[in-house]
């Protein structure tokens, strides 16, 4: 018997047939295709944008000063006996700091009082011997020279009592002087000469033994650029500007390791003139420092007013986004969508940015989950309250 190809057609046949099959059983009643599952719109935290009262303010970097800063030196030569004071020591003024030996001193204080002592009794004989002379003139028992000798001996002998009386007083000093005295309160260098040296008093030749630099106030310089000199004196004209109560203009600063502006002070005073190398002019704040954390050279930050006090638009950094070169907000539509918004941002205040253009008061603005959306998207919002109520604002 001759064999029968079998052909590709008849191959598929059958596993066609066995597919329509399943499609019409699937068709049936009762027998329905699993719906698919949608995945809700995603939680955002939206806040409603309220203006504030804010104060505008220019940040400059700084230097802390001490506002005295004292090298003591000695004001007599002599040997050293004593140091009074640790390393670093807060100290009064008063305060002995080094000890001179002073038995060289005291015997040329002991020899100079004892001349006065001796000034003193001629001039009271003198001045006996220049009375009577007068008394034994007027009844011709002595010449008119001899007169005259007596009473320019008295005289003699009241100068010979001013030149002792002012060698005391120079041997007095110079005693005085062996005891080195803090000449004010403040925190005290290490000692730079060590008991045992001889130290020099001589003008133009003096031995530095130490230094000491005022704690409590410190001063803070910082150079303020021209355009910012000329709107602070605008504004200062014009009485917009906040003060103490004695008129002088708040400002705030912040050290390196520090987050914000924790430390309050005022202007102390502006320099007489710009530098025009630099287009800028030297400002002097104080601040108080009675915990002692301020040290004289340490950097700083100090923001000074830029600005009266007036309403402004202000949002949490956390809500600004950056499109390329553009910043950007995505707020919340009536119907709970995403809407992208184009701002134009002001300066920081507090942790977060005024927004000078492109958002209004009742805006609802998110604030986090911005990377989970885009512009369209439905979203489910949980309301905050008002924009950035979390900080503070002066």
């Amino acid at each position: 018997m001759k064999a029968v190809p079998i052909t590709f057609f008849q191959l598929a046949l059958p596993a066609a047939l066995a597919a329509l099959a399943l499609a019409v059983s699937g068709c049936r009643p009762g027998h329905a295709a699993p719906s698919e599952q949608v995945a809700p719109p995603p939680e955002v935290t939206v806040a409603t944008v309220k203006p504030e009262e804010v104060v505008e303010f220019d940040e400059f970097t700084a230097r802390l000063e001490a506002p005295e800063v004292v090298e003591v030196r000695p004001r007599v030569s002599g040997y050293l006996t004593e140091v009074k004071f640790q390393a670093g020591e807060l100290v009064r003024r008063g305060d002995v700091l080094f000890v001179i030996d002073p038995r060289p001193k005291q015997a040329v204080y002991d020899r100079a009082d004892a001349e006065v002592r001796r000034a003193r009794v001629r001039v009271e004989i003198t001045a006996r011997e220049a009375k009577r002379a007068e008394q034994l003139y007027e009844t011709k028992a002595i010449s008119i020279e001899e007169a005259d000798q007596r009473r320019w001996a008295a005289t003699d002998a009241e100068a010979t009592l001013k030149a002792a009386e002012a060698a005391l007083e120079t041997a007095r000093l110079d005693l005085e002087y062996c005891y080195v005295k803090s000449p004010i309160d403040g925190r005290a260098s290490r000692p730079l000469v060590t008991v045992g040296n001889n130290v020099s008093g001589v003008d133009g030749f003096t031995t530095l033994l130490t230094t000491v630099v005022s704690v409590d106030p410190m001063f803070a310089y910082s150079d303020v650029d021209e355009p910012t000199l000329l709107k602070f004196r605008e504004l200062l004209r014009q009485g917009q500007l906040e003060t103490n109560r004695d008129g002088r203009v708040l400002v705030e600063m912040g050290l390196a390791n520090e987050t914000g502006f924790p430390h309050k002070g005022f202007i102390e005073s502006v320099d007489n003139r710009v530098d025009a190398a630099t287009g800028s002019i030297l400002v002097r704040s104080q601040y108080l420092n009675t915990d002692g954390l301020l040290l004289p050279g340490l950097f700083a930050r100090v923001r000074v007013p830029g600005s009266a006090r007036q309403p402004a638009v202000i949002i949490p950094e956390s809500a600004i986004g950056t499109d390329q070169n553009q910043r950007f907000v995505l707020t919340l539509t009536s119907s709970n969508t995403v809407a992208y918004r184009p701002v134009r941002l002001g300066a920081s205040v507090g942790g977060r940015r005024i927004v000078r253009d492109g958002l209004q008061a009742g805006d609802q603005v998110l604030i986090n989950g911005l990377m989970r959306v885009r512009p369209g998207m439905p979203v489910t919002p949980v309301r905050e309250g008002v924009a950035g109520a979390t900080a503070s604002i002066r």
